[in-house]
């Protein structure tokens, strides 16, 4: 059975390699890292799963990585959600936010990620330094 972490909030520029460099750095191990990327662009979309061999070492990798800060960013680290479904037009299904309703959003997340911009650990502040 195999652990998957969700990791967002990539720069567009980080690749698996990166990825797996900075595990092997903490002495973390992954079995595989794919970093998601647009079908027609193949640029990042910005997130990652990295499949755990145990759910212990799932923890020290989401511990490690949840909240670091890298360039201007604040990283999100947790377990994977299984994928939802994609239908189109299914009963229940809530329309997508438009207009106003988007942007307010989107000031919220960035008063947020300016408030967070601080290191919250010493790995942090070295993974910063090192890009």
């Amino acid at each position: 059975m195999s652990f998957t972490i969700f990791l967002g909030n990539l720069p567009t520029w980080v690749t698996a390699d990166d990825i797996k460099q900075w595990l092997t750095a903490e002495d973390l191990v992954a079995d595989s890292v794919k970093v998601i990327r647009n079908h027609e662009t193949q640029e990042s979309k910005g997130f990652a799963f990295i499949e755990a061999p145990t759910a212990d070492e799932m923890q020290a990798i989401i511990r490690r990585f949840d909240r670091a800060p890298l360039e201007d960013r604040i990283l999100r680290a947790n377990p994977a959600q299984p994928s939802k479904p994609k239908t189109k037009g299914a009963p229940g299904a809530q329309p997508a936010q438009t207009g106003d309703a988007q942007r307010a959003g989107a000031g919220r997340r960035d008063k947020k990620r300016k408030k967070d911009a601080s290191p919250r650990s010493a790995f942090a502040a070295e993974l910063a330094k090192a890009l």
